[in-house]
């Protein structure tokens, strides 16, 4: 079970670490053109927002488990992309786009196993 969980925990990492880098330096029209549509209804301020918080979230996956300070740190970062994968299917679904909303529900669920498995290994 841990292999497994480090390797969804890599996935999002992977996964969250472009999309924040993406959503933090490129513009509107540009992330727009790249396929991240889901941004649309949103002003940029919280975009960039939802950005810093992605990558805040990568180190929060990996940083505390592996240093065993706060571990319950990780379990939170991957709640809080469970959050921001809500968020995006349900801007998805409002746009009638369903290969992205399989995608958000797919990350979701990966994000979402990495923290019922991390707070688990907690106790």
């Amino acid at each position: 079970m841990n292999t497994v969980t480090w390797i969804f925990t890599g996935v999002l990492a992977v996964v969250f670490t472009v999309s924040g880098v993406a959503k933090s330096t490129m513009s509107r029209d540009r992330l727009i053109a790249t396929g991240q549509t889901g941004i649309a209804p949103f002003p940029m301020p919280l975009v960039r927002a939802v950005a810093i918080c992605e990558l805040f979230a990568v180190a929060g996956l990996f940083a505390p488990w592996l240093t065993d300070t706060a571990r319950v740190l990780t379990p939170l970062a991957a709640v809080g992309l469970t959050i921001v994968m809500i968020g995006a299917a349900t801007s998805h679904a409002s746009l009638r786009e369903p290969k992205p909303v399989a995608a958000n529900t797919t990350l979701l669920a990966l994000a979402a196993f990495v923290a019922a498995t991390r707070f688990a290994a907690l106790t």
